[in-house]
């Protein structure tokens, strides 16, 4: 170890997105700078309707800029690309494919097509290391959310891409299997090492799984606050019960409450 800070892999400079509607230009995003290194967990937390997921999509690819840019690795994003993989709330999992079709496919396209022997194996370790093994052949009917939750995130990480981007990913599963979910996240990330952004309403997941979490305000999202995450990796549940945990929930909980108070406003104000 030679003490060398992680390289900056993502940033957004001056970042500005105007939506079209009817009454003309709605500034969804206004003045975002935010720097993602290497390695990093990064959570986006804010009131619903505030631009989290535009943030998202900007580094997916599926957004570009009205002003400012977003840039990987020091290049303009353009476009979506196989080196960032998104999990959506919605599983996005293909119900006509079994199991092992669904981690395969991306492994199959032209884009990033690997030999049948080298395939097989991604397929199998995937299938081992999201206890997905028995239910192989199985199509996605026959899963419960968290297993259709399991079967994403080896559908994602089967075309190895640097960046994992989450929306959501656990909001539609019961709080038991959400926990479980978030565990086996951190165990794939300890074996496997990525880049993340999540974007999560949950404030207690944000500081479980993040090593930073941005606070954005009401819409357009602005940062508000970043915090450092003073837990390390490997984590485990004990952290709950850390002092630090519940006074960094507290702060954060009144941040975004304040700025729903704000959305409130806002709302009454477009209707008057």
């Amino acid at each position: 170890m030679n003490g060398a800070l992680p390289a900056t892999r993502v940033r957004f400079e001056g970042v500005g997105v105007d939506f079209p509607t009817a009454s003309g230009p709605m500034r969804v995003i206004d003045g975002v700078d935010l720097q993602i290194a290497q390695g990093e967990f990064v959570s986006i937390i804010g009131p619903s309707g505030c631009g989290k997921t535009t943030l998202m999509n900007l580094l997916g690819g599926f957004v570009l800029p009205s002003q400012g840019r977003v840039l990987l690795d020091g290049q303009a994003i353009t476009g979506p690309g196989q080196d960032r993989g998104v999990i959506f709330q919605e599983y996005g999992v293909f119900p006509w494919l079994t199991v092992r079709g669904n981690i395969e496919f991306g492994l199959r396209l032209a884009s990033g097509r690997v030999p049948a022997s080298e395939r097989e194996a991604i397929v199998q370790r995937y299938l081992a290391l999201m206890g997905l093994a028995d239910f192989a052949d199985h199509y996605p009917k026959h899963l419960s959310g968290g297993m259709r939750q399991r079967l994403a995130l080896a559908r994602a990480y089967a075309v190895k891409p640097q960046f994992l981007l989450m929306d959501e990913p656990f909001g539609a599963l019961d709080a038991q299997t959400r926990s479980a979910m978030q565990d086996l996240l951190l165990q794939v990330l300890q074996a496997e090492g990525k880049t993340v952004l999540l974007i999560t309403h949950s404030v207690d997941e944000a500081i479980y799984l993040s090593s930073r979490i941005v606070v954005v305000t009401a819409r357009p999202a602005r940062i508000l606050k970043v915090f450092d995450i003073p837990f390390g990796y490997p984590r485990a549940e004990s952290v709950h019960a850390d002092p630090r945990f519940a006074a960094m929930r507290a702060e954060i909980h009144a941040l975004v409450m304040q700025e729903y108070e704000i959305q409130a406003r806002q709302a009454v104000r477009s209707t008057n």
